[in-house]
């Protein structure tokens, strides 16, 4: 039986060979009835075998030959044009000529792939957080590339196991379908979306600011989180601390290096330790299946890390699902601040917006000297939300997607390149891997460019264009960064305090209440007006 990865290289073997796409899903399924469903399938069978399923003599004889190259030599992925073009020299005896290099090189399994590391620093994006020079920016933009901003922020929150990229790429997604929608009531576009037509069948789907994106996972790409939530905040390593996944507790020896004290093993997930004003905190997570293993559990996390006990509080809350006499379950739930008062409430508060369960998670804080106001709320919570990610990415437990990396996918460009005749091919198309996809790096530069200008004085005249080049960059940058810091500082005030769920729900009516005002109908398409900073600031919600 073929394997989702089967059919993603088969088909992009194809593709890069300069095969339609939508002919090479109809390929795809003509070699799948003749039991040929994976590149190697096709190399091992023989050649009337291969034109058995594939009429056209010369295009079964060069896909024979493409997948016996192909597995002979598995350094040439099938995911990327460098390699396809390699692959058809190989076997159609083509001259070597200079390829152009691939735009997606970055997302696929090519020679030479960039790492996630790399990637994900590639776009990163500034972020602002004084206040008194936010408040004085009015930027001149168009309404989508602020749902851009609204929607990618938000993602830190709602969805903080995704990777920088992966927000984008959704973000960019859910751009796309609300202008559809958008186009469609002004009378700018008609028909059927791509997703109502069947495009969007068998791929996973979530919802941010109330639109459903349907998503397409990025088959274990790996990142480790870890952002910094704000500019005067700092992440720092700790000596003897996990600042990724895993601690075998209760392995610690005695002085004299003899036998394990305590066999409890226990896998814990941590967040990367925050540091602010000499405060360090981290947030570790672990499965606690049985009330009764609390204390040994705590005691074993303690052994591992010895330096935890020179911690000034370590905090702890648990929730765990227990059956009742009745056959259903009930949530057994406490907490213990160990001195930073109300840590325990707000961390059980979290567990239940995320629905943790089976959950034990301890918060280590060192003091350091200097009160943090409502800052340490919003450091816990985040510590809190990537070490519970951190744990479904290890565990799988992720309900929606499976705690893996995802795309925003583009479905009306899969649309766009394909028009399969029939419904049952759209059916087929659709729910295989490999499609277009929302990038990441467009999005960005889409967000630079839209907000390059700033308003200047009380007649609302633009920054003036004459501008070295130079210049021009920092004040994109600049302007961005603003941006961002007023969003952001408008969910901090908000997070602690709400669902993620409504969070998401509203996003949207905060977005509606700053956007800027333009015509109606196709008139105020694409217009620009003024977006005042101070508006969103005047958002937050009133800590008094």
């Amino acid at each position: 039986m073929a394997t989702q990865q089967d059919l993603q290289e088969l088909l992009r073997l194809m593709t890069v060979a300069k095969v339609p796409i939508k002919d090479a899903m109809m390929r795809v399924k003509t070699l799948q009835d003749h039991n040929l469903r994976s590149i190697k399938d096709i190399a091992e069978a023989t050649l009337p075998i291969v034109e058995s399923a594939i009429p056209d003599p010369k295009a079964a004889r060069q896909l024979h030959n493409a997948c016996k190259a192909r597995l002979k030599n598995p350094t040439l992925s099938a995911g990327s044009k460098r390699a396809g073009a390699e692959l058809l020299a190989q076997t159609a005896g083509a001259t070597n000529k200079r390829t152009k290099p691939d735009p997606n090189a970055a997302y696929r399994d090519g020679p030479e792939p960039i790492s996630p590391a790399d990637l994900e620093a590639s776009l990163a994006l500034p972020v602002e957080t004084n206040e008194e020079i936010i408040s004085t920016t009015v930027l001149l933009t168009n309404r989508a590339p602020l749902v851009l901003a609204f929607a990618a922020e938000l993602l830190r929150y709602t969805m903080p196991e995704q990777p920088p990229s992966s927000r984008l790429s959704l973000a960019q997604a859910v751009v796309s379908t609300n202008s559809r929608g958008k186009a469609v009531s002004i009378g700018i576009e008609k028909g059927p979306s791509a997703d109502e037509e069947g495009w969007g069948h068998g791929q996973p789907r979530v919802r941010i600011m109330g639109r459903e994106v349907i998503v397409l996972k990025r088959g274990g790409y790996e990142w480790k989180g870890g952002e910094e939530t704000a500019q005067e905040i700092k992440t720092e390593s700790i000596p003897d601390t996990l600042s990724t996944a895993t601690a075998v507790a209760g392995e610690s020896q005695s002085s004299e290096g003899g036998a394990i004290v305590d066999q409890i093993s226990q896998t814990w997930s941590a967040s990367s330790p925050i540091t602010s004003k000499d405060s360090t905190f981290i947030v570790r997570a672990t499965k606690l299946p049985k009330l009764s293993q609390r204390q040994a559990t705590l005691q074993s996390l303690f052994t591992a890390v010895p330096n935890l006990r020179s911690a000034d509080h370590n905090a702890w809350a648990y929730r765990v699902k227990k059956p009742d006499m009745f056959g259903s379950h009930v949530i057994r739930e406490d907490s213990e601040d160990d001195g930073e008062g109300g840590s325990g409430d707000f961390m059980l508060k979290i567990m239940r917006e995320t629905n943790a369960v089976d959950t034990l998670v301890v918060m280590t804080r060192w003091y350091g000297g200097t009160m943090l106001g409502p800052d340490r709320w919003r450091i816990i919570r985040t510590c809190l939300k990537e070490a519970l990610a951190e744990r479904l990415r290890a565990t799988g437990e992720q309900a929606s997607i499976g705690g893996e990396a995802v795309w925003g996918l583009d479905l009306e460009a899969m649309r766009s390149k394909s028009n399969p005749a029939t419904s049952s091919a759209r059916s087929y198309a659709a729910g295989v891997v490999g499609m277009p996809v929302h990038r990441p790096e467009s999005a960005r530069a889409y967000l630079l460019k839209s907000f390059a200008h700033r308003v200047e004085g009380d007649q609302g005249r633009s920054t003036p264009k004459k501008k070295t080049a130079k210049a021009l960059e920092e004040e994109k940058e600049e302007n961005i960064s603003r941006l961002l810091g007023a969003i952001r500082i408008l969910y901090d005030s908000w997070a602690g305090h709400v669902s993620t769920a409504e969070l998401d729900r509203r996003a949207w009516g905060w977005y509606m209440g700053v956007r800027p005002e333009v015509e109606n109908g196709p008139a105020g398409w694409g217009a620009k007006g003024n977006l005042k900073l101070a508006d969103i600031l005047a958002l937050r919600r009133n800590e008094s």
